[in-house]
């Protein structure tokens, strides 16, 4: 895959393309996409996606936070992934959000990226004030010999949208939540320093802080997870609450303890799969209970490996 923008504007022929944020390229964007490269292999044109690199809200707004299941470069990793030939990255402005969708589709789609198909999601709207449909559209390409097509829809009993998909990891549901995205849910991030108090009570942690900003970060509870260091992969049981047993006040702990791993990480950089939710964040009387609490939890979380290492 080939990555376009402003500053590389390579050579090639005119693109068969579908439009779109593409926040986690869950499931239904794969649907989309596959769409999208048998429609291109159909007319011998190359396929593209046409994404932006920060959320269109964000440029409007700069007070926007956006609560977002992927970074930019994880977003055009997994589009490289679907196997499309370009992945366009078109700079939102404030200029662009007020052309018509007319406007867009001849200047910017046609003229400036040279669209000769146009994929249109089947609830897909934009535009200022977004107020015309696919009829428009499908008028607006055809005056300037551009052809545009509906893509179908994905199963409604899937009910697959990056809006549901945030829910799920807000609730902890961890496995419906990576059954909708196609993949597991992950974060990355650098390790810094913690207050090391797992390794007094024989669970050393390395506390993540994620590099990506605005990512979903799924509720507070213990997780089971797959470790990705380097080229390495472990196993491990991750941490996300405020350590009410340790009174940590409002600070959000992420902390990973990775199995059969006791090389210092410090600085350096890791990932982590989510597998499945183990149990809530709890406040426990005292020390000793977090402890025995902390051991089930690692008896419950080597369970759970196991049985989808042997699955």
């Amino acid at each position: 895959m080939q990555i376009l923008n402003s500053e590389n504007k390579a050579e090639h022929k005119p693109l068969v393309a579908t439009i779109g944020f593409f926040d986690g390229v869950h499931s239904g964007h794969k649907f989309l996409i596959d769409q999208l490269k048998t429609e291109a292999a159909k007319r011998g044109l190359p396929s593209a996606i046409i994404t932006f690199p920060v959320h269109p809200r964000r440029v409007l707004n700069t007070e926007y936070q956006p609560a977002l299941l992927c970074g930019f470069e994880e977003k055009v990793k997994r589009i490289e992934c679907t196997g499309v030939d370009y992945c366009e990255v078109l700079d939102f402005t404030k200029e662009m959000s007020q052309m018509s969708a007319k406007d867009f589709i001849q200047q910017v789609l046609k003229n400036q990226l040279d669209v000769d198909t146009l994929l249109i999601g089947y609830d897909h709207r934009f535009g200022h004030n977004r107020e015309d449909g696919f009829d428009e559209y499908k008028l607006y390409g055809a005056e300037v010999g551009m052809d545009v097509i509906q893509a179908e829809e994905l199963s409604q009993s899937l009910h697959v949208s990056s809006s549901r998909i945030r829910r799920l990891l807000g609730e902890g549901d961890i496995e419906k939540a990576n059954q909708l995205l196609g993949y597991n849910y992950t974060i990355s991030g650098q390790i810094v320093e913690g207050f090391k108090v797992g390794r007094t009570i024989g669970f050393p942690t390395a506390n993540i802080k994620i590099w990506e900003d605005f990512k979903v970060v799924p509720a507070f509870g213990v997780y089971a997870v797959n470790v990705h260091i380097g080229e390495c992969l472990y196993g491990g049981m991750l941490y996300i609450g405020k350590r009410p047993t340790l009174h940590n006040g409002d600070n959000i702990s992420l902390e990973v303890n990775i199995f059969n791993f006791n090389d210092d990480l410090y600085g350096k950089y890791l990932s982590v799969e989510f597998l499945e939710f183990v149990r809530p964040d709890e406040k426990f009387k005292d020390m000793e209970t977090l402890k025995k609490h902390i051991y089930q939890d690692k008896v419950n979380v080597k369970k759970i490996l196991d049985r989808r290492n042997n699955s």
